[in-house]
């Protein structure tokens, strides 16, 4: 599991939690800022997914409290889910920077490169 990439939705996740410890409803809207509004989150696949994000180790229960008489619960990042935040970020980096120096140069130096130069 830890060489896998992460799917977006769980990156997105891990990244909200990663400036502290935030219940379900935060995490939804955090992530739709982060992604430019570009994902959105539901409530059943957020708390799939922090269901299974638990399992791995990668977040855990901050706290729980009672607001307007319903139980919130707060997450929060893991050493480990950290650590993994960390490394995806980094391959994500790669790859960005391996794209950008690409186009810097261009279709025709891509093809002579690649020895296929007419």
């Amino acid at each position: 599991m830890k060489n896998r990439s992460m799917q977006e939705p769980t990156f997105l996740i891990l990244t909200a939690l990663a400036a502290g410890p935030q219940h379900g409803y935060g995490i939804i809207t955090d992530v739709l800022q982060i992604s430019g509004e570009r994902v959105r989150l539901r409530a059943g696949t957020l708390y799939a997914a922090l269901d299974r994000l638990q399992g791995e180790q990668l977040i855990e229960t901050d706290r729980e409290e009672v607001v307007d008489g319903r139980a919130r619960r707060y997450y929060r990042l893991t050493g480990e889910g950290a650590s993994r935040l960390s490394a995806e970020a980094e391959r994500l980096r790669r790859h960005a920077d391996t794209a950008a120096a690409r186009l810097r140069r261009g279709p025709a130096a891509a093809q002579l490169s690649l020895g296929g130069a007419s």
